[in-house]
């Protein structure tokens, strides 16, 4: 009935889409896969969720930080509270440590993740289990702009089984594999000092430091592009 409709009304006038949506559409053309990814930016995110559920949980709040290659830039950085869109629950709570008084400030959702989207521009992306946290941020991009992220992404966790599987060094380095691969669990592993307290930049903060230990090994591996570690780091 809508594309009949459609042929006898026309489609009507599309919806200019704003400049930061729109420069999603060719993001991955202007990204140099054959650079080095020292000379690459990056943003390190996070998000604290009311649950994991994708179908009925939603974001609460967003942390990220800018990146050179392996030189983070703590004072470039956002973190925001976000008015929940599903219900607090308790074992969520318990994990990010924010309540419902907490978000009493806390901005809407959609502002929130356009801003997201203004700071991140054209960098690869970089968090610890990333999927879930892309998930929710294009799960509300899909609902507004009919969009997902082209921003490519580095996944920490990914990264340090690689490195374990695939370079002796690293293992002897770090005196064998931990069993717990934890965003904290990796921190401790691996010499990043890391409170039991924690929020979605502070968490952000820490993936950046993780991937800032963990590149370092990256050269002797044969891995020199930004190609080589999206091949190895993928989520």
């Amino acid at each position: 009935m809508t594309s009949f409709l459609s042929n006898i009304f026309g489609k009507g006038p599309e919806v200019e889409l704003p400049d930061h949506i729109q420069r999603q559409k060719s993001l991955k053309k202007r990204l140099n896969l054959g650079g080095s990814y020292l000379d690459t930016d990056f943003v390190a995110f996070d998000t604290e969720l009311t649950g994991l559920d994708f179908k009925k949980d939603s974001i609460i709040s967003i942390g990220a930080v800018k990146l050179k290659g392996g030189i983070i830039f703590p004072s470039n950085s956002i973190y925001r509270m976000v008015k929940p869109e599903s219900e607090l629950n308790h074992k969520s709570v318990v994990v990010h440590e924010i309540t419902h008084s907490d978000l009493d400030e806390a901005e809407d959702l959609d502002r929130v993740i356009d801003d997201f989207v203004k700071f991140i521009g054209d960098a690869v992306l970089i968090g610890h289990f990333i999927h879930i946290d892309l998930n929710f941020v294009n799960k509300v991009l899909k609902k507004k702009y009919g969009i997902a992220l082209s921003n490519r992404a580095v996944d920490t966790s990914t990264l340090h089984d690689w490195l374990y599987e695939n370079d002796s060094r690293f293992a002897r380095h770090h005196e064998g594999m931990t069993d717990k691969t934890d965003l904290f669990s990796l921190a401790q592993k691996y010499g990043v000092p890391a409170e039991k307290a924690h929020n979605s930049f502070y968490d952000a903060y820490i993936t950046a430091q993780l991937f800032q230990r963990f590149i370092t090994f990256l050269p002797d591996c044969g891995i020199k592009t930004v190609k080589d570690l999206l091949a190895v780091s993928r989520p």
